[in-house]
């Protein structure tokens, strides 16, 4: 059913001719600003009729979402707007702002509740429980676990992070929701009043959830690790690319969810003229950006294919490179005379957890060039490639 509700949408949008994203995002937001608009004054409502602080912890929690949603559609707002002068790669970041703030005011609203839930433990007092209070609690657990599955749904069709983050809250919702029919059942029964424990724990967890959000879009302003299996997708791509020698240095970022940038070394056979290589990166550069939607930037690497000194020294170096780890990888390999000494020039990528420091390595590495290559001084740059 969500799905069919989601794809009406996305038809009349493609029908006024709208920017999908942001027209998912901004509908995303005015739907969860009413129902959780609803769940707050009913909440608030049963709360205060009941005398219920976990219940009342669970209202604010509520207006909380609904602040959240409000954030939510201004994020999506901005971050829609196109490039700038200031901006000139967009203002898509600013999902994440609006993210954050969301996540600040969750973890605010979790220790207001830790306070009210320490002095109700101090005074307890009992809960006036309704079949009508029943009721509108576990209808507000329907129309949460609804909120989830659409936010959900919204946010895999746009790749949003942040309607995931309200995905996750809006099933939290749920289960501090639950803990609330609990704590009222148990009092019925056994009239025991926990209701100052169970709000601590709501508050607790609350807290706990705000940080954990907080802490997920920090990383994701400072620039966060591309997903494994888009890396391995770029890698897919660039290793079917027919007439190179091969690739490096492949390094990914991004500006926002639909914002990806990407750079790459392409080594080419050094015979190849002007015209052959750029007709070849331009073929891989127009790839990235039709098949993985990615603006790709390739830097050309010559590569010295027909002579037998040059591939001599290029194979006896990378098997010293693998006899000392499998995982070490050696490219830009090239040898100069400066100032009447033979040098060995090259790059060397170090896996992440790599054991031997940077001048552990490069003694061995020149022990050993000395050995089976002959009298070459080795110039290595090191690369900390924690993409690999």
């Amino acid at each position: 059913m969500i799905t069919l509700f989601i794809k009406r949408f996305e038809n009349r949008q493609k029908q006024k001719k709208q920017n999908l994203r942001n027209a998912f995002g901004s509908f995303a937001g005015k739907m969860g600003l009413l129902s959780n608009f609803l769940l707050f004054i009913g909440k608030l409502l049963i709360g205060l009729f009941s005398g219920s602080v976990s219940i009342m912890a669970d209202a604010m929690n509520s207006l909380s979402d609904m602040l959240s949603s409000i954030l939510t559609l201004v994020g999506f707002h901005i971050a829609g707007k196109p490039a700038d002068k200031e901006h000139p790669y967009g203002h898509e970041r600013f999902e994440y702002i609006s993210g954050m703030m969301v996540s600040l005011l969750i973890t605010f609203v979790g220790f207001q509740f830790f306070v009210t839930s320490i002095e109700r433990i101090k005074d307890p007092q009992s809960i006036r429980v309704t079949p009508i209070v029943l009721i509108i609690l576990v209808l507000s657990i329907l129309i949460k676990v609804w909120q989830g599955l659409f936010y959900k749904a919204v946010a895999k069709k746009i790749n949003s992070n942040t309607l995931v983050a309200a995905s996750k809250d809006s099933f939290n919702d749920v289960f501090t929701t639950l803990a609330v029919l609990v704590s009222a059942g148990i009092e019925g029964f056994t009239g025991l009043q926990i209701d100052g424990f169970v709000g601590l724990l709501i508050a607790c967890y609350i807290i706990y959830s705000g940080l954990q959000l907080i802490r997920e879009f920090i990383d994701e302003l400072m620039g966060l690790r591309p997903d494994q299996e888009e890396i391995d997708s770029m890698k897919e791509h660039l290793a079917s690319v027919e007439n190179i020698v091969g690739y490096h240095d492949l390094l990914i970022h991004q500006y926002g969810p639909n914002k990806k940038f990407a750079s790459v070394h392409i080594e080419i056979d050094d015979r190849w003229d002007l015209n052959q290589a750029h007709e070849k990166i331009d073929a891989i550069e127009m790839n990235f950006k039709k098949e993985l939607g990615v603006e790709l930037v390739c830097h050309i690497d010559p590569v010295n294919l027909h002579d037998q000194k040059q591939q001599f020294i290029h194979q006896e170096l990378k098997k010293i490179i693998k006899g000392i780890h499998s995982d070490l990888r050696a490219h830009d390999i090239r040898t100069v005379n400066y100032e009447e000494e033979n040098q060995l020039l090259f790059d060397l990528v170090i896996p992440v957890k790599f054991q031997l420091s940077d001048y552990e390595l490069r003694v061995e590495i020149q022990r050993q060039v000395y050995e089976k290559i002959g009298n070459y001084k080795i110039d290595v740059i090191f690369d900390h490639n924690y993409l690999l």
